[in-house]
């Protein structure tokens, strides 16, 4: 009979975690985490305003988006999750390389209440990997991070959100298919226009 009873899980140090209890945490970290378990289908936003959203610089200062960007164009590199810097490093260089003079802004969107809560271990984190002077210039956004998800959709989370925003804070162009040059170049053309 005794064979019938399946084992708990043992944890590495031998603990014994009780099976209610990781059913309890499996029901209850998935809503916590946020951004991870919900997949908003793919949206082109077309040539709305840009909802009000609310972050902070790495440098420590409050930025609200677009309207910190008034009287001038903007590009923002949109990331949902970690994996997107990549994407986000392509566009940017590519960018450079058609030097472009428009203002370039990286927005780590990153939503659900664990992520709120870790927010200054998480910015600790992206400081370490980006050189001081860069730190203004990359604007994460958790609380209002929903409102954006909503407008482009999160679907292949991997691909940054590549928004041009006029000086009005409307949406001229997007992209969020993975870096393309050819799309780079038609970007930077119609940033300069604006």
């Amino acid at each position: 009979m005794s064979d019938s009873i399946p084992p708990r899980p043992v944890t590495s140090r031998g603990l014994r975690i009780p099976s209610f209890l990781i059913a309890l945490l499996s029901f209850l970290l998935p809503p916590l985490l946020g951004g991870c378990t919900s997949t908003a289908p793919r949206k082109e936003p077309g040539a709305s305003i840009l909802p009000r959203l609310q972050g902070t610089s790495l440098d420590g200062k409050a930025v609200v988006l677009p309207d910190d960007l008034k009287g001038a164009p903007a590009i923002l590199l949109v990331g949902y999750v970690q994996e997107s810097q990549f994407d986000i490093d392509r566009w940017i260089l590519g960018l450079k390389q058609t030097q472009s003079t428009v203002k370039v802004l990286e927005v780590p969107a990153i939503s659900g209440a664990l992520p709120r809560l870790a927010a200054n271990f998480i910015d600790s984190g992206m400081r370490r990997g980006i050189p001081q002077e860069d730190w203004p210039a990359v604007v994460t956004v958790y609380s209002d991070a929903d409102k954006i998800i909503s407008m482009t959709g999160n679907e292949s989370p991997r691909n940054a959100r590549v928004i041009l925003l006029d000086k009005d804070g409307t949406i001229r162009w997007f992209f969020d298919r993975g870096y393309s040059a050819d799309r780079v170049l038609e970007l930077s053309k119609k940033a300069a226009t604006l």
